[in-house]
């Protein structure tokens, strides 16, 4: 339905600063192309993509990659998907951006705006396994619903160490979780062992939010200069 995934999209006002940040965690820089005409990186962990960009984008902004728009447009217009913008043209970069129950924004563009990495998504990063893009949600049952007629598969696990519902797809995993220390669009990994991780983040100059409550035992919270949170449990 949405096609292939491509990045989490943010709105990067210092992007030497983020740049930075994620390299400290052991993300690699992809290649980017010429598609943009602001200053746009793009950082990896072999499995999750985040576009860093100076303008285009005004908050995080969950991008697939979807050939033949105009008939995605049709598609997702009888699904009663009202666009937040529509930009296609001959001599446009086409894209669609509408907004979920919550308020998050999605977007479709025709092409990727980078160039895939040889980073195995095995070699991960120093804060973990990368798990799925964590988003707040008001009614995680409408969100699901909602999930789920985009394609993806929902599955309940309020009895995990954090509650949430999970939405799967082929390309990327969603989580829905209750307001709480993530207050936008965020990321979640998993460590064998935060403490140990902790300490290995602290040594490349990386400390945790102070006083975040948690609702999961042995976990922790980053925040990147950009602001995205990063939660490892």
């Amino acid at each position: 339905m949405l096609g292939r995934f491509l990045e989490l999209s943010l709105l990067t006002p210092d992007i030497q600063a983020s740049l930075d940040f994620y390299l400290k965690l052991g993300f690699s820089e992809a290649p980017v192309g010429e598609t943009w005409a602001h200053q746009y990186a793009v950082v990896t962990d072999g499995r999750i993509h985040l576009g860093l960009h100076r303008e285009g984008v005004t908050e995080p902004t969950l991008t697939f990659v979807k050939p033949g728009l105009l008939k995605a447009m049709n598609d997702l217009e009888s699904r009663g998907i009202e666009f937040e913008y529509r930009r296609l043209g001959n001599d446009a970069f086409n894209e669609l951006a509408w907004r979920d129950p919550d308020g998050h924004m999605l977007r479709l563009i025709e092409a990727r705006t980078f160039s895939p990495t040889k980073r195995p998504s095995t070699q991960t990063s120093q804060c973990g396994y990368f798990g799925e893009i964590a988003l707040p949600s008001v009614d995680l049952l409408a969100g699901k619903a909602y999930w789920e007629n985009l394609g993806f598969v929902g599955m309940d696990e309020f009895d995990g160490r954090l509650p949430h519902v999970a939405c799967t797809s082929d390309f990327i995993d969603i989580g829905l979780y209750e307001s709480g220390p993530l207050r936008r669009p965020g990321l979640r990994f998993e460590a064998d062992d935060v403490a140990a991780t902790l300490l290995t983040l602290a040594a490349a100059g990386v400390l945790p939010v102070k006083d975040a409550v948690l609702k999961a035992p042995q976990a922790a919270l980053l925040t990147a200069p950009e602001g995205t949170p990063l939660l490892i449990i």
